[in-house]
């Protein structure tokens, strides 16, 4: 007959599985004499990490202030799908709330908005030699390659279409 799981087990394994979901410690200790010029030029002694060392809110650009760079203990190794360093953070938004002293996950940080919502754009269509023009407003924000939808203002027709680099909404084959 099975012995039923204890209270301490299943307490071990509830914190085993909250730290791995998300909010997981960084095991790092901080570096020194590291200024944001260094973090910025991507100079870390050894194995760094950038951290958080205020609380971001959701919404809010990260910015190099804003983060910390930490050595990690010898023999930890920053878990997959966290980003730790300067090029994949900064001026990226985050989507959630981001505490102090914990990694921060690639799932919890977006690129910034090319085009808010309400926003006034030109929708381009193109076929060929064949390029048509309208005036659109967004319905969703976007970023660069984001697939959004549009209302046409001339007809008031619901588009979708992916943003460009250069704010403009391209819909249909090219």
């Amino acid at each position: 007959m099975p012995r039923p799981i204890s209270c301490s087990a299943f307490c071990r394994a509830a914190l085993a599985l909250a730290l791995v979901a998300g909010g997981m410690p960084a095991f790092a200790q901080e570096t020194a004499g590291q200024s944001a010029s260094q973090i910025a030029a991507g100079q870390p002694a050894g194995e760094a990490v950038l951290i958080p060392n205020r609380v971001i809110y959701p919404g809010e650009t990260i910015e190099l202030a804003a983060l910390k760079q930490v050595t990690l203990v010898p023999g930890k190794h920053k878990p997959d799908g966290m980003a730790t360093r300067s090029e994949d953070l900064q001026g990226k938004v985050a989507k959630r709330t981001l505490l102090p002293g914990r990694y921060i996950p690639v799932a919890a940080i977006r690129e910034a908005w090319l085009v808010e919502q309400g926003a006034s754009v030109q929708v381009y269509f193109t076929a060929g030699a064949l390029t048509i023009s309208a005036a659109g407003v967004t319905l969703q924000p976007g970023a660069a390659g984001d697939l959004i939808k549009v209302r046409n203002i001339d007809s008031g027709k619901i588009i979708s279409g992916i943003v460009m680099a250069d704010g403009t909404i391209k819909v249909g084959a090219s």
